[in-house]
């Protein structure tokens, strides 16, 4: 699974110029699911991006995280993370998963943020949505389940 989980002032997700969604401070999580993802990944995934201690402290540091600033939680699905740009000048995404994989995943990235205690903001899967956000700092990093529980694909 992959994640550009970017700190925010504010964020939100509209769906036929209606808002889904929508935060004051925290992050906005884009979320792509690989087809060899699993459960163990998305928890993996979802309890580091939460855990993640990106906020300044009084000392200008980087040393707080979502529960000390009151933040927020707005996750998108984002099936381009797995874009594969390599050949011509149109993206392919046969390296995403498909959609009854893709949903459920999402949908347990989800569940497990409510498990840590952040009610999640999010649009809906498969839609065609306009995503808006205040970047801080800006502050954005790209996690991968590759890297962070050193999975290899095959």
């Amino acid at each position: 699974m992959r994640a550009i989980l970017t700190r925010v002032s504010s964020a939100s997700v509209t769906i036929d110029n209606e808002v889904v969604g929508k935060i004051g401070r925290g992050f906005l999580i884009l979320l792509g699911v690989g087809p060899e993802d699993t459960e163990a990944e998305c928890r993996c995934l979802a309890e580091k991006c939460l855990a993640l201690r990106i906020f300044k402290d009084k000392n200008d540091k980087m040393n707080l995280g979502l529960e000390s600033v009151g933040g927020e939680v707005l996750v998108v699905s984002q099936f381009t993370l797995y874009g594969n740009c390599r050949k011509g000048r149109r993206p392919s995404f046969v390296g995403a998963a498909g959609p009854e994989l893709g949903e459920a995943l999402y949908e347990k990235f989800l569940d497990i943020c409510r498990e840590q205690g952040y009610e999640p903001q999010h649009g809906r899967f498969g839609a065609d949505m306009k995503v808006e956000s205040v970047n801080d700092g800006p502050v954005t990093l790209i996690l991968d389940t590759v890297e962070l529980m050193d999975r290899r694909h095959k």
